[in-house]
């Protein structure tokens, strides 16, 4: 059964919310956080992205630049931009995307928990991607970012979680980069505080929707702690690291698209035709086409589009794998036809998350830089938490959740 906590969050205080708070690292590049940051020295950047305060061009993985993330962490405490809260509290964070608002939980998550697979992934991890997070936790030995989990609904947690999103939030503001509304509370009243603890403490699983990295980060850099400390206990705060639990019935995962530079030497008549082996083939014409259902893609070449939907008997209700459109399309076109076998390094291909439109798709193929293009159907969470549920492993660049959850609103320390 999952194990959380309560913690004692460091936060911006209210009127400096704005200006801490950032999108999280790994969705923008080095030069994009240093122009957002740009005449702000209490963005959050500073200390994610630490090598915005270094020359352009700077190794943003030099041993300098971590320390740098340190001082920073402990400059923004020193100037009272980040303050530590005196009682251990657990937090509301809502996010609202095109008027759909979603509830999250932020906790403390056990790190024994990630090990022992109570806390759940459904995506493979890169040790230099989980020793880049390692690093930065390590020397500010701390959470700066969330991670995002998602658990089974709970009627009672929405009642909790309803009372103080009643009441005035501590922080509520829409993000000037992407439109987003983001708000927070704090759930400070012992009560209510040991009944979610309590009904955490009842759920089988709890599901990392998005921040793998960031999970096995934090998780590998508590067991560390616990394995140096000959005093282990196990009520140690490195025993835990920040997530923001969302019910999954609130989640929603967008599309996740495929572009690829060239057609494996055919012609586009003898692409067509090979796709019609595996897939019903409708043209569409000039119009964007997004799929309609699962198992239904959108492909666009030669300035049309095109509809293809996959025959019976190309793929097994039976199997959570080999039924997600991601396989369906990756082992009959990709593989297939495409001559592309490794989703995670093959320079023939490019992925685009569906927050860019189809419109970004026709404009990649247009452009000339990529030949075809191919858009999916997205995941549902049922998907997602049956891979997880069954041990298995989705393929690469399968789901994407959006909106992202704000880095700054609150950090946990390890200590």
């Amino acid at each position: 059964m999952a194990i959380i906590k309560p913690f004692k969050g460091i936060r911006p205080p209210k009127d400096l919310i704005e200006q801490v708070a950032s999108r999280p690292y790994d969705v923008l590049n080095s030069e994009e956080a240093r122009a957002e940051a740009a005449g702000n020295e209490k963005s959050l950047y500073h200390i994610i992205k630490p090598e915005i305060d270094f020359p352009v061009g700077t190794d943003e993985h030099d041993p300098a630049v971590y320390l740098k993330a340190a001082a920073n962490f402990r400059l923004f405490q020193e100037k009272g931009w980040l303050v530590q809260d005196k009682e251990e509290c657990y937090y509301v964070y809502a996010q609202t995307m095109n008027g759909k608002t979603q509830y999250g939980l932020v906790v403390g998550a056990y790190v024994p928990d990630y090990m022992n697979g109570i806390i759940k992934k459904h995506e493979l991890t890169r040790r230099d991607k989980e020793e880049d997070r390692m690093k930065h936790v390590r020397v500010n030995n701390a959470n700066i970012e969330p991670v995002f989990f998602a658990y089974p609904d709970n009627a009672e947690l929405d009642r909790i979680v309803a009372k103080y999103t009643s009441r005035t939030p501590e922080y509520d503001f829409v993000a000037k980069d992407d439109g987003f509304g983001h708000t927070f509370w704090i759930i400070d009243e012992p009560a209510d505080i040991a009944r979610i603890t309590e009904l955490f403490g009842e759920m089988p699983s709890l599901y990392i929707a998005d921040g793998h990295h960031r999970s096995a980060a934090a998780a590998l850099v508590g067991a560390e702690k616990a394995g140096q400390n000959a005093a282990h206990k196990g009520d140690e705060e490195y025993n835990y690291f920040m997530a923001v639990c969302f019910p999954a019935n609130q989640l929603t995962i967008i599309d996740y698209n495929r572009v690829v530079k060239d057609l494996n030497g055919l012609s586009e008549e003898e692409f067509l035709c090979k796709l019609e082996k595996n897939f019903i083939v409708e043209v569409k014409g000039a119009e964007l086409y997004k799929p309609a259902a699962l198992h239904n893609f959108s492909l666009y070449l030669g300035g049309k589009w095109y509809s293809l939907t996959a025959k019976q008997g190309t793929y097994n209700d039976n199997d959570p794998i080999g039924v997600l459109d991601v396989t369906i399309s990756s082992n009959l076109i990709l593989d297939e036809i495409l001559g592309i076998k490794d989703l995670r390094s093959d320079k023939r291909i490019d992925f685009v998350g569906g927050i860019r439109g189809l419109g970004e798709l026709k404009r990649r193929v247009d452009s000339g830089e990529m030949k075809v293009a191919l858009a999916l159907y997205p995941v549902t969470m049922k998907q997602l938490m049956d891979i997880a549920d069954t041990g298995n492993i989705m393929p690469p660049k399968t789901t994407w959740f959006e909106p992202k959850l704000r880095s700054g609103l609150v950090v946990h320390k390890l200590e």
